[in-house]
Protein backbone atom coordinates (compact mmCIF):
# COMPACT_ATOMS: atom_id res chain seq x y z
CA UNK A 1 0.00 0.00 0.00
CA UNK A 2 3.11 2.12 1.24
CA UNK A 3 4.31 1.80 -2.08
CA UNK A 4 1.53 2.39 -4.15
CA UNK A 5 0.95 5.79 -2.56
CA UNK A 6 4.23 6.87 -3.23
CA UNK A 7 3.51 5.99 -6.85
CA UNK A 8 0.62 7.87 -6.77
CA UNK A 9 2.23 11.03 -5.85
CA UNK A 10 4.73 10.78 -8.49
CA UNK A 11 2.40 10.10 -10.66
CA UNK A 12 0.40 13.14 -9.64
CA UNK A 13 3.69 15.42 -9.56
CA UNK A 14 4.76 14.40 -13.19
CA UNK A 15 0.84 15.31 -14.19
CA UNK A 16 1.29 18.65 -12.59
CA UNK A 17 4.67 19.82 -14.20
CA UNK A 18 3.03 18.49 -17.56
CA UNK A 19 0.20 20.78 -17.20
CA UNK A 20 2.07 24.02 -16.05
CA UNK A 21 1.74 26.51 -18.39
CA UNK A 22 4.85 26.88 -19.95
CA UNK A 23 7.43 29.84 -20.75
CA UNK A 24 9.67 29.04 -24.01
CA UNK A 25 12.99 30.86 -23.93
CA UNK A 26 13.95 31.13 -27.25
CA UNK A 27 17.84 32.78 -27.34
CA UNK A 28 21.08 32.80 -28.27
CA UNK A 29 24.24 32.08 -26.08
CA UNK A 30 23.20 34.94 -23.62
CA UNK A 31 20.16 32.77 -22.32
CA UNK A 32 21.64 29.48 -22.95
CA UNK A 33 24.50 29.86 -20.31
CA UNK A 34 27.52 30.11 -22.79
CA UNK A 35 30.57 29.55 -20.08
CA UNK A 36 28.25 28.73 -16.93
CA UNK A 37 27.15 25.63 -14.85
CA UNK A 38 23.48 24.75 -15.92
CA UNK A 39 22.09 26.12 -12.71
CA UNK A 40 24.02 29.80 -12.73
CA UNK A 41 22.31 31.46 -16.17
CA UNK A 42 19.45 33.76 -16.02
CA UNK A 43 17.09 31.54 -17.07
CA UNK A 44 17.81 28.54 -14.13
CA UNK A 45 17.45 31.87 -11.72
CA UNK A 46 14.30 32.83 -13.50
CA UNK A 47 12.62 29.02 -12.66
CA UNK A 48 14.05 29.45 -9.08
CA UNK A 49 12.38 33.07 -8.35
CA UNK A 50 8.71 31.59 -10.44
CA UNK A 51 8.82 28.83 -7.63
CA UNK A 52 9.86 30.78 -4.55
CA UNK A 53 7.44 33.30 -5.40
CA UNK A 54 4.85 30.31 -6.22
CA UNK A 55 3.93 31.12 -10.20
CA UNK A 56 3.24 27.67 -11.80
CA UNK A 57 5.06 27.66 -14.61
CA UNK A 58 7.46 25.79 -16.09
CA UNK A 59 10.48 27.27 -18.12
CA UNK A 60 11.88 25.66 -21.32
CA UNK A 61 14.93 26.83 -22.56
CA UNK A 62 15.55 26.33 -26.07
CA UNK A 63 17.85 28.74 -26.65
CA UNK A 64 21.50 27.38 -28.94
CA UNK A 65 24.83 29.11 -28.41
CA UNK A 66 25.62 31.09 -31.91
CA UNK A 67 21.71 30.87 -33.40
CA UNK A 68 21.33 33.77 -35.34
CA UNK A 69 17.59 35.23 -36.20
CA UNK A 70 17.20 33.08 -39.40
CA UNK A 71 18.62 29.64 -37.31
CA UNK A 72 15.86 30.41 -34.50
CA UNK A 73 13.22 31.12 -37.54
CA UNK A 74 13.72 27.60 -38.65
CA UNK A 75 13.61 26.10 -35.57
CA UNK A 76 10.41 28.07 -33.88
CA UNK A 77 8.07 26.08 -35.34
CA UNK A 78 8.88 22.82 -33.67
CA UNK A 79 9.58 24.37 -30.18
CA UNK A 80 6.25 26.58 -30.27
CA UNK A 81 4.18 22.76 -31.41
CA UNK A 82 6.19 21.06 -28.88
CA UNK A 83 5.71 22.75 -26.05
CA UNK A 84 2.65 25.09 -26.60
CA UNK A 85 3.46 28.05 -24.73
CA UNK A 86 2.05 30.85 -22.97
CA UNK A 87 4.67 33.03 -22.83
CA UNK A 88 7.34 32.95 -25.59
CA UNK A 89 10.94 35.43 -24.47
CA UNK A 90 12.63 35.98 -27.46
CA UNK A 91 16.38 36.89 -27.48
CA UNK A 92 17.98 36.71 -30.85
CA UNK A 93 19.81 39.51 -33.27
CA UNK A 94 23.06 39.29 -31.22
CA UNK A 95 24.54 36.72 -33.59
CA UNK A 96 23.27 38.90 -36.45
CA UNK A 97 24.97 41.86 -35.62
CA UNK A 98 28.42 40.33 -34.55
CA UNK A 99 28.99 39.15 -37.95
CA UNK A 100 27.65 42.28 -39.51
CA UNK A 101 23.99 40.93 -41.48
CA UNK A 102 21.84 42.83 -43.39
CA UNK A 103 19.37 44.39 -40.53
CA UNK A 104 16.52 44.52 -42.85
CA UNK A 105 16.51 40.36 -42.66
CA UNK A 106 16.81 40.31 -39.05
CA UNK A 107 13.99 42.75 -38.41
CA UNK A 108 12.11 40.15 -40.97
CA UNK A 109 13.25 36.84 -39.36
CA UNK A 110 12.33 38.47 -35.74
CA UNK A 111 8.59 39.60 -37.41
CA UNK A 112 7.99 36.25 -38.59
CA UNK A 113 9.06 34.59 -35.09
CA UNK A 114 6.83 37.26 -33.10
CA UNK A 115 4.05 36.11 -36.18
CA UNK A 116 4.51 32.71 -35.27
CA UNK A 117 4.60 32.67 -31.20
CA UNK A 118 1.53 34.94 -31.42
CA UNK A 119 -0.50 32.48 -33.98
CA UNK A 120 0.24 30.03 -31.61
CA UNK A 121 -1.59 31.81 -28.09
CA UNK A 122 1.62 32.54 -26.84
CA UNK A 123 2.53 36.68 -25.64
CA UNK A 124 5.96 37.76 -26.94
CA UNK A 125 8.56 39.32 -24.71
CA UNK A 126 11.26 40.55 -26.37
CA UNK A 127 14.91 41.20 -25.31
CA UNK A 128 16.79 43.84 -26.76
CA UNK A 129 20.74 43.85 -27.80
CA UNK A 130 23.18 45.94 -28.54
CA UNK A 131 26.04 45.18 -30.17
CA UNK A 132 29.84 47.35 -30.12
CA UNK A 133 30.27 50.54 -31.77
CA UNK A 134 33.26 49.12 -33.71
CA UNK A 135 30.68 47.93 -35.81
CA UNK A 136 29.77 51.40 -36.77
CA UNK A 137 27.64 54.04 -35.40
CA UNK A 138 25.10 53.53 -37.93
CA UNK A 139 24.74 49.84 -38.21
CA UNK A 140 24.49 49.69 -34.19
CA UNK A 141 22.24 52.52 -33.74
CA UNK A 142 20.12 51.06 -36.42
CA UNK A 143 20.56 47.62 -34.72
CA UNK A 144 19.50 48.43 -31.64
CA UNK A 145 16.55 50.74 -32.18
CA UNK A 146 14.93 47.46 -34.33
CA UNK A 147 13.98 46.26 -30.73
CA UNK A 148 11.96 49.09 -29.68
CA UNK A 149 10.42 49.37 -32.98
CA UNK A 150 9.07 45.99 -32.80
CA UNK A 151 7.74 46.39 -29.57
CA UNK A 152 6.10 49.49 -30.55
CA UNK A 153 4.50 48.22 -33.71
CA UNK A 154 3.92 44.83 -32.58
CA UNK A 155 2.59 46.14 -28.94
CA UNK A 156 5.10 43.92 -27.01
CA UNK A 157 6.58 43.81 -23.52
CA UNK A 158 10.41 44.83 -24.09
CA UNK A 159 13.83 44.83 -22.55
CA UNK A 160 15.54 46.89 -24.31
CA UNK A 161 19.20 45.57 -23.52
CA UNK A 162 19.69 42.27 -21.43
CA UNK A 163 22.99 43.23 -20.62
CA UNK A 164 22.06 46.55 -19.05
CA UNK A 165 24.06 46.92 -16.17
CA UNK A 166 26.97 44.50 -16.67
CA UNK A 167 28.57 44.84 -20.15
CA UNK A 168 30.01 47.97 -18.91
CA UNK A 169 31.56 45.84 -15.53
CA UNK A 170 34.48 43.94 -16.32
CA UNK A 171 33.56 42.04 -12.94
CA UNK A 172 30.13 41.05 -14.02
CA UNK A 173 31.88 40.08 -17.64
CA UNK A 174 33.22 37.04 -18.84
CA UNK A 175 36.76 37.37 -20.29
CA UNK A 176 34.90 37.95 -24.36
CA UNK A 177 33.15 41.08 -23.40
CA UNK A 178 30.30 40.03 -24.85
CA UNK A 179 28.27 37.20 -22.24
CA UNK A 180 27.76 37.77 -18.66
CA UNK A 181 29.53 35.79 -15.64
CA UNK A 182 27.72 34.02 -13.28
CA UNK A 183 28.15 37.73 -11.27
CA UNK A 184 26.49 39.09 -13.77
CA UNK A 185 23.20 37.13 -14.27
CA UNK A 186 21.22 38.14 -11.68
CA UNK A 187 21.46 41.67 -13.12
CA UNK A 188 20.67 40.03 -16.48
CA UNK A 189 17.31 38.35 -14.03
CA UNK A 190 16.83 41.70 -12.87
CA UNK A 191 16.52 43.34 -16.31
CA UNK A 192 13.90 40.76 -17.08
CA UNK A 193 11.32 40.09 -14.59
CA UNK A 194 9.85 43.90 -14.48
CA UNK A 195 8.89 43.33 -18.04
CA UNK A 196 8.21 39.64 -17.44
CA UNK A 197 5.87 39.64 -14.30
CA UNK A 198 2.92 41.27 -15.90
CA UNK A 199 2.38 38.85 -18.17
CA UNK A 200 2.34 35.95 -15.25
CA UNK A 201 -0.91 35.11 -14.05
CA UNK A 202 -0.74 32.51 -10.62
Amino acid sequence: MKRLMVLWVLIAASAAQAEAPVILVFGDSESAGYGLHVDQGWVALLQTRLKEQEYGYQVINASVSGETTAGGLARLPRALALHHPKIVILELGGNDGLRALPIAQMRANLVQMIDLASAAGAQVLLLGIRIPPNYGAEYAEQFSAIYSELARDKKLALVPFLLNGAALAPNLMQADGIHANAAGQPVLLANVWPALKPLLHR
